[in-house]
């Protein structure tokens, strides 16, 4: 690297590189032209070699005058050139003049000046000598001053192991021993420097795993030298220990000589390890790195982080690892609590810490400065030549520790907050530890090690209970389980019981010293007010997580000052992010006692009247958005108006959450259905049923029937307990049509016969005409082809009156297939068109499209119209893809696989037939994926392959027979006796 003043001069290209680096390697000498060419080329020159050196050349002069610099640094001088240093700093000069000192030291027995040089001198290498150009000539070099840095190092560390630095010199002697494990002088130091800090074992492991690899690489014992080190170690020989150098100690006049003077202070001021402590070991080995960051500089001091929630156990985890990786601090160990969430206390000042640790790192009371300015340097100089621990506990800002840093040395600040002060850099990057709760089986562990593994072991499921209504908060669990071990009398179920009442859980977990509550309070207390008002509303929500939009109609807001304020939340440790969404929103949730503490604070300091508004804003946006997510799918209909009011959102985040709208259903769908529990138990029927209504596009699309049913139901009870005969009407229907889903036709027919009822009785004609397509289609499938035709010619006339396209295609498309079945396939490509023109009329109604286009592909198939019908399924295949409609794919596969069979493409069939059944199993809807085996059944019986058709067919006889389908059934009882028939087999 070149650089005049503080700017780098930009060398580009290999050739300049190379060439420079030759001119550098030999200062003030003339390296020819010839030598230049040989190693630019590789001994391989161009005709124009000659010339391109001096382009070259040319360049290289251009780029250091452009940076001021006027004098000829290259010179051209036959028969070649050569570098001018006078004036010029060459590195590997200076770090030649240093050796040349520190020899100089050593000579002169001054260890301490000898030391110094060499630091001075190693301190110049930023990385491997001439990296990056090649040549042979270069390569040489560069191996010949990797030596000479090597051999400056080893006699560094002697001078160190003579100062009586073993300590410190450790992590870096491990190092270069890794790095070079064949140097037998560097194992050399690194085993005594082992020996002299007390670990003779590690020494001994240390030569033997030398000795290996000196066998196993060279086929030879390590040298004398290692051997008598061996040998003197065995025998514990007093001339390995180390003797301070005998004279005064040179100047020594302030606070940090006289202490150097009298020999160090070694503190150990961390608290007792914690009692029971269990599970964090990706966390402990995360902080390990805060040590092995270190690495070859015993000049660099790492930082690391813990940051969490209120107990979630950031000062037991900093504790139990300063106690673990006490030995690699042998100069001390440092704790202050700095009060950051104290309510009885005001925060601990940096000033009143720094006396402190002075006078613990052997300061004499007299000799600590009264200004601030002055403490810091002199704990950074006492620091300077140590390797300590400092553990800074509970820091709220980062201001309260920067003067704790120190400026060099090889000691390691760990700090606990809940904050994630971002202004503190750690380093290592590991070192910065986000807690999360326990996993469920450390938690358990936990509790066993505070009450008694024998009672936790004896009732493994309500331990597990346990610790979930704990959140598997360590401070949580620890007043859980200290509750039972004070109690021998009561069971763990006993206390889940306790606990079980969310209303009392935080009572119960606040008794004694240890609060959960309080915990909680002293961080509530340092909010912002909007950031706390925002907490406290949402605490009234039942949602497992959230997105910004819900803040801000909680606040009755803007997005990004609601998100402005999550984040905060999140930063303070009261939420925490789950993660990013299938629509790019960031998702948020509690904890269950954050919950649960919010949702007390709302009670005590928010009316009733502003809770109820709060959340009622929330549950109209979720209508809102829910209800334009329905008609982008199905194109502006097909969805009974409920009545509630609705609440306007903005139109640029209304696009940005709807750009896929059924992935936005995906999204919200768990708060979507606790919105309806929550609607429903507050009496907001409409909008419980409402919600139902909109949200049939996600369960029908995506077969989520538990969802659907549990919805309907809770609707079902609001509507009923406000008198809502169309309430009722719609949720009877839903219900219907999760029943036919399961096949399950009685239920199904009776649901849907209360709703024709209930909406006759509300004189609701559009309600009747729903009811009475959905009745078509148990009809079809019974068999009853003239009586559901029949329904579906009385509902299509409604529907056009009211403007329903949606509906209207879909009886049209289901009018097709009645066609079908009865053999009428020029009637059922006429219907389905129609139904094609409607759909293609109304405002992108993509699913009925797909129906529709269905139905028109079926139609060409029956016909023999193979091409068409290819056409068709293709483009439905193309429409439900793009739609992630599982169950409609699975569909068009089927028709798609059955064209092309009949077309004789048998390959491309059975792959596609293939495709189609591992659809309909992601489905999990039975009646696809019997059809799907029946077809496939067929195909690979009429191709000859007797065995898997008969397993296909098997299979989805017993499909049929098990959902209840006898026209299904008979169809695969028929498909097996044909292809038994056919084999000359009885089946």
């Amino acid at each position: 690297m070149v650089t005049v003043g503080e700017r780098t001069v930009q060398v580009g290209g290999a050739r300049q590189r190379t060439i420079l680096a030759l001119l550098l390697l030999s200062p003030g000498r003339i390296v020819p032209v010839d030598t230049l060419v040989d190693v630019v080329w590789n001994g391989r020159p161009p005709a124009t070699a000659r010339t391109q050196v001096a382009i070259v050349i040319a360049a290289l002069r251009k780029a250091i005058k452009s940076e001021g610099v006027v004098e000829e640094v290259i010179a051209t001088a036959h028969p070649g050139y050569l570098l001018r240093p006078d004036g010029h700093v060459l590195d590997t000069v200076t770090f030649s003049g240093l050796v040349a000192e520190a020899e100089e030291a050593v000579r002169a027995h001054r260890p301490a000046d000898a030391a110094r040089c060499y630091g001075e001198a190693l301190a110049l290498w930023r990385g491997p000598a001439l990296a990056g150009v090649t040549g042979q000539l270069v390569e040489d070099e560069a191996a010949r001053w990797e030596e000479v840095r090597i051999n400056a190092y080893e006699a560094m560390t002697g001078v160190q192991l003579e100062l009586g630095r073993h300590q410190l010199l450790l992590p870096e002697l491990a190092a270069a021993v890794r790095e070079h494990p064949l140097r037998e002088r560097t194992r050399y130091h690194l085993i005594l420097a082992q020996y002299r800090s007390g670990r003779r074992a590690e020494a001994m492991e240390s030569f033997r795993e030398a000795r290996r690899q000196f066998i196993d690489e060279l086929g030879m014992d390590p040298g004398p030298e290692l051997q008598e080190l061996h040998d003197a170690i065995l025998r514990d020989d007093p001339s390995l220990a180390f003797e301070p150098p005998v004279g005064p100690v040179e100047g020594g006049e302030g606070p940090a000589d006289a202490l150097a003077a009298r020999g160090r202070v070694v503190p150990s001021e961390l608290p007792p390890d914690v009692p029971g402590f269990a599970g964090r070991e990706a966390e402990l080995a995360a902080l390990d790195s805060l040590v092995e960051g270190q690495g070859g500089d015993s000049r660099a001091s790492t930082v690391g982080l813990i940051t969490g929630v209120a107990g979630v156990g950031k000062t037991g985890l900093a504790v139990r690892w300063a106690h673990r990786v006490t030995e690699q601090y042998p100069d001390g160990r440092l704790f202050a609590d700095l009060r950051g969430y104290d309510e009885h206390h005001a925060p601990t000042t940096a000033g009143d810490i720094l006396s402190r640790f002075l006078r613990s790192l052997g300061v004499d009371s007299d000799d600590v400065p009264n200004g601030l300015e002055d403490r810091i340097a002199l704990y950074r100089s006492v620091l300077t030549e140590r390797r300590v621990l400092i553990v800074l506990d509970n820091v709220r800002t980062f201001a309260q520790i920067r003067p704790l840093l120190p400026g060099s040395g090889g000691s390691t600040v760990l700090v606990t907050s809940r904050e994630q002060l971002e202004q503190l850099v750690t380093w290592p990057q590991r070192g910065r530890v986000h807690l999360g709760v326990l996993p469920e089986a450390d938690a358990v562990e936990l509790l066993g090690r505070i009450v008694g593994e024998a009672r936790i072991q004896a009732a493994p499921a309500d331990s597990a209970r346990l610790a979930e209504l704990c959140d598997r908060l360590p401070l949580a669990l620890r007043i859980a389980a200290a509750r039972l071990a004070s109690k021998p009398h009561w069971t763990v179920r006993h206390l889940v019981t306790r606990l079980n009442d969310g209303r009392r859980r935080l009572d119960e977990l606040s008794q004694g010293e240890s609060q959960v509550r309080a915990s909680f309070e002293l961080s509530y207390r340092y909010l912002h007010k909007d950031a706390a008002r925002l907490y406290r509303l949402l605490g009234l929500l039942g949602v497992p997580d959230f997105t910004t939009w819900v803040g801000a109609a909680l606040l009755d807001g803007g997005v990004m000052d609601a998100e402005r304020l999550i984040e905060h939340l999140v930063d303070a440790q009261f939420l925490e992010v789950v993660g990013v969404d299938a629509t790019g929103q960031l998702r948020y949730r509690f904890q269950n006692l954050m919950r649960l503490y919010a949702e007390e604070l709302a009670r005590e300091e928010e009316s009733e009247e502003e809770r109820l508004d709060a959340c009622d804003r929330v549950f109209r946006t979720a209508l809102t958005i829910a209800e334009e997510a329905h008609r982008r799918e199905r194109g502006g209909d097909g969805i009974l108006d409920c009545g509630a009011p609705r609440r306007e959102i903005d139109s640029v985040l209304l696009e940005e959450l709807l750009v896929a709208p059924l992935e936005w259903f995906e999204a919200e769908r768990l708060s979507l259905v606790a919105v309806v529990e929550q609607t429903s138990g507050l009496g907001m029927d409409d909008l419980a049923w409402g919600l139902v209504i909109a949200m049939e596009v996600l369960f029908s699309s995506r077969n989520y029937l538990e969802d659907w049913r549990r919805c309907s139901e809770h609707a079902l009870d609001a509507a009923r307990g406000a008198g809502n005969l169309r309430g009722q009407a719609a949720m009877e229907r839903k219900l219907g049509l999760v029943e036919l889903r399961l096949r399950r036709l009685a239920e199904s027919t009776a649901r849907q016969e209360t709703a024709l009822a209930l909406y006759t009785e509300a004189g609701d004609s559009l309600g009747r005409a729903l009811v009475l397509s959905g009745l078509a289609f148990i009809d079809r499938i019974r068999g009853e082809l003239d009586q559901g035709m029949e329904r579906l010619r009385e509902a299509l006339p409604v529907f056009r009156e009211a403007g329903d396209r949606y509906s209207e295609a879909y009886a049209l498309q289901n009018m097709a297939q009645f066609a079908l079945d009865q053999g009428q396939p020029e009637a059922a490509v006429e219907l389905s068109r129609e139904a094609l023109r409607v759909c293609e009329g109304g405002k992108g109604d993509r699913h009925g499209l797909a129906l529709a286009t269905h139905r028109l592909a079926s139609a060409h198939l029956a016909l023999g119209q193979l091409e068409e019908a290819e056409g068709e399924f293709a483009r439905v295949v193309e429409i439900v893809r793009e739609r992630s409609d599982l169950l409609g794919l699975a569909h068009a596969l089927l028709g798609l696989a059955e064209t092309r069979f009949q077309a004789g493409a048998s390959e491309a069939a059975e792959r596609t037939f293939l495709e189609a059944l591992d659809a309909a199993r992601r489905t999990r809807s039975p009646m696809i994926e019997g059809q799907i085996r029946l077809a496939l059944g067929r195909a690979y019986g009429e191709r000859g392959d007797g065995d898997a058709g008969r397993g296909h067919l098997t299979e989805s006889l017993a499909i049929f027979q098990r959902i209840g389908s006898p026209p299904w059934e008979e169809k695969a009882a028929a498909a097996l006796r044909r292809l038994g028939e056919g084999s000359g087999q009885r089946t």
